[in-house]
């Protein structure tokens, strides 16, 4: 769905695409007073966005690997972070733990 295109509870619905994540999406929906309606309904349709936007990034990047292509854009090798965030975790594996 573009951005331009009219969001309803439905359409966000379907754009999160994991039934556990729509059912907490109704969830919420369906138990926001009058008052907080607009605003559970626009954060959801946020999330619901960002991940029609990160799938629709997935689908360029696979069409453009399918073909042996360079993906287009900009893109952010996030190697470095990772292995900062797990040689900090080592350094402190308790952190975290329940």
């Amino acid at each position: 769905m573009s951005s331009e295109q009219q969001w309803t509870i439905e359409t966000i619905r379907e754009a999160l695409g994991s039934p556990d994540l729509a059912q907490r999406f109704l969830s919420e929906i369906n138990r926001a007073s009058a008052h907080e309606l607009l605003q559970v309904f626009a954060k959801w349709q946020r999330i619901a966005q960002n991940l029609e936007d990160a799938f629709q990034d997935a689908d360029e990047i696979a069409a453009a690997e399918a073909c042996r292509e360079e993906p287009s854009g900009v893109w952010i090798d996030g190697t470095e972070r990772l292995e900062r965030i797990l040689r900090a975790a080592d350094r402190n594996p308790t952190r975290g733990a329940a």
